[in-house]
């Protein structure tokens, strides 16, 4: 059966001059299924009875067409693809072949712009066309090879205000950063780099932006200090500011920021008064 979407290896059937037939069966057949392989596409060569590997999609006019250039995914797969435009149907993602991809408005999470690179995923829509998808849930995985302290790259496919970010970790494995665990702000199509906090048990990934508290307080001591040191070593800040103004300055929680003034102060690299912190002059 000669299969929309996928890769698989075709016989020459027969040749015509615009290009040559492509079956599933090696005999040939008058009840042989074929698909056209156009002549710029051909191998030099090419005898019938060949075998050749190719891919099967729509072309303009909506036919069935071999290519012997491979796009950047099949179905069951994905990638982050880029939008080469954008019109009243949706967007088309350049995917490695001459017909762009459509990836419909109701396929949409977000409104695509032109330019910009998205994960999504291949499918054949009702009306048996290719089409792209970023409601990609369904084709994740949950058997990645990772551990916990693992540090891992993925891409962000989704936002749930209440619980965090959702990640697909080298594109094809499910995960989530939880709200407590962001530390920046992220948009779909963003690529992140993370620590695995723990592998659950449903095989799904929870990550997390931070270090290890250890070194995450080092990190964030540097960070305030290089704060103080780009604002003439003052900041309006301290233990009892609000939670939320820390993490709109600091990108840290109220937690954080207070181990880490700790640590400066024990260190003697800051004060702190009512007012705020400051370099500890002994420092300047």
């Amino acid at each position: 059966m000669i299969e929309l979407g996928v890769r698989q290896k075709l016989y020459i059937d027969h040749k015509t001059d615009f290009g040559v037939y492509l079956s599933e069966c090696p005999d040939r057949n008058r009840e042989n299924n074929c698909v056209l392989l156009p002549k710029k596409q051909v191998p030099s060569g090419a005898r019938i009875g060949d075998q050749i590997e190719v891919f099967i999609y729509r072309d303009s006019k909506d036919r069935e067409i071999a290519t012997t250039n491979m796009p950047k995914l099949q179905l069951g797969e994905l990638a982050v693809l880029e939008v080469a435009q954008v019109n009243k149907i949706g967007g088309f993602m350049d995917w490695g072949l001459e017909k762009d991809l459509l990836l419909p408005y109701s396929e949409q999470t977000v409104k695509v712009q032109k330019g910009e690179k998205y994960l999504v995923g291949l499918y054949i829509d009702k009306s048996d066309r290719l089409c792209a998808t970023m409601k990609i849930y369904d084709f994740l995985r949950t058997d990645s090879p990772y551990n916990d302290d693992d540090i891992v790259c993925g891409t962000v496919y989704g936002k749930n205000p209440e619980y965090g970010v959702f990640v697909a970790v080298d594109n094809k494995y499910n995960a989530m950063i939880q709200n407590k665990e962001i530390i920046k702000n992220l948009k779909i199509g963003d690529e992140v780099h993370a620590r695995v906090l723990c592998v659950r048990e449903d095989g799904k990934l929870n990550l997390s932006l931070r270090e290890k508290a250890y070194l995450q307080m080092d990190v964030d001591s540097m960070k305030i200090m290089k704060k103080l040191k780009n604002n003439n070593g003052f900041l309006p800040y301290h233990d009892k500011s609000a939670p939320e103004d820390i993490r709109n300055e600091f990108g840290m929680s109220k937690n954080e920021f207070k181990r880490a003034l700790g640590r400066l102060y024990k260190n003697k690299e800051i004060e702190i008064t009512n007012s705020g912190i400051r370099i500890n002059p002994s420092q300047k």
